[in-house]
């Protein structure tokens, strides 16, 4: 079988996608990623084959218009004051994205003789150009089903890239949805889904050298990490530098897991010398939190799925849209808490890790989250059932 994967240029939601497509390539089906150029050097880290569609679409700017506002924060780098995080400006770039990227796609699906497309629920380009090319479908989460209340605006919202392609009626949600996420932590749905372990995938990279090894004896480990997104937007929304100095103590071993490119953003840290505060750069995030006790972050899908199914609680700020909906998931699942930025101050950071420390409730939590994600069929285990339903859809 050849199974086409695609999503737009954003890295988190590539990686997203890496567990099942490398579990299709491991048993013996050709794979192909397609994304805009923007993303092709990433794509190649991932050891998968990849191929460009579409152009690049100035998707930080289109994101930069969406920031959940902040009363009393800082404009968004470019003189503008952030506006509401509302889903139309959304649905905005993700059409610009689709229209970006649809036809060619659909003309790849066609070329490459693809038997089905597995898209990630942002990339609209997916389902319309499967249909165009007479195949299925199938609809790959990356974290909580957001998309989920748009699903009757959508065949609206892509008529026209559906007519472009000669496509009279699609479902915009696919043939079938895979979820990597646990029944108790994901939002109702009524659409059929295939429950899936979550995998983390979170970049390319091995361990910390030196490796940071297990904490100390009374020793607790706190990862913080920013993800990718904030940094890009403005750098007065990445909170990690202020974060470290904020909960720094003696007993605490404070881990921030940065990009490279981010090492200069994080600000003076005073507790570094001390070992207090180690940055680890180029980290995957699976890699350190085996052995933390919280992760302080922004909200991401990947973030938080791979803390959970370590079974480590979270603090979460979320400033995106995205990160609200899984930042509520977390609360509502009593795996973390959640601050607003503006109540993110340094006194509240301190006093929301230290109750998150040296309580048990929010542990118990996450612990029975990881349970539950590691009681679902792993990617390769669902590989043949996958296709038996893409066969079934294509007769």
């Amino acid at each position: 079988m050849r199974v086409l994967f695609t999503t737009w240029a954003w890295p988190s939601h590539l990686y997203a996608m890496v567990p099942l497509a490398w579990a299709f390539r491991a048993a013996g089906h050709d794979v192909l990623v397609a994304s805009q150029p923007e993303l092709a050097g990433l794509t190649a880290s991932t050891g998968l084959p990849g191929v460009s569609v579409g152009a690049d679409v100035d998707a930080v700017g289109l994101v930069r218009g969406y920031v959940l506002p902040s009363e009393n924060g800082p404009a968004d780098g470019a003189g503008r004051t952030p506006r509401s995080g509302k889903g139309p400006r959304a649905m905005q770039m993700f059409y610009a994205h689709a229209d970006s990227m649809t036809d060619d796609l659909a003309r790849l699906a066609r070329d490459w003789r693809a038997d089905a497309v597995v898209f990630e629920p942002t990339a609209l380009a997916g389902p319309v150009a499967a249909a165009a090319a007479g195949v299925p479908a199938v609809r790959l989460l990356y974290g909580t089903d957001l998309m989920a209340r748009a699903r009757a605006l959508l065949p609206q919202v892509l008529a026209p890239l559906a007519e472009r392609n000669g496509v009279d009626a699609f479902d915009p949600f696919g043939a079938l949805t895979v979820d990597p996420c646990p029944d108790d932590f994901q939002v109702p749905v009524d659409h059929p889904r295939l429950a899936m372990r979550y995998v983390p995938f979170n970049g390319p990279g091995g361990p910390p050298h030196p490796p940071l090894g297990p904490p100390g004896s009374g020793v607790q480990r706190v990862v913080v990490t920013w993800g990718h997104t904030m940094a890009r937007l403005s750098p007065e929304r990445f909170l990690a530098g202020q974060v470290a100095r904020a909960i720094a103590r003696p007993g605490l071993e404070v881990v921030l897991a940065v990009a490279k490119g981010q090492r200069a953003l994080l600000g003076e840290l005073p507790g570094e010398s001390a070992g207090l505060v180690k940055v680890v750069e180029d980290t995957p995030l699976h890699l350190l939190v085996d052995d933390a006790s919280l992760v302080v972050a922004h909200g991401g899908a990947g973030t938080v799925l791979t803390s959970l199914r370590a079974g480590v609680p979270l603090l979460l700020v979320p400033q995106l849209p995205d990160h609200l909906g899984h930042s509520g998931r977390v609360v509502a699942t009593g795996a973390g808490e959640v601050l607003t930025r503006d109540e993110a101050t340094d006194e509240r950071l301190r006093a929301e890790t230290e109750k998150l420390l040296t309580g048990d409730v929010c542990r118990a939590a996450a612990v029975k989250l990881r349970e539950q994600m590691l009681s679902l069929p792993a990617p390769a285990g669902l590989v043949a059932e996958i296709e038996s339903r893409v066969v079934a859809c294509a007769a």
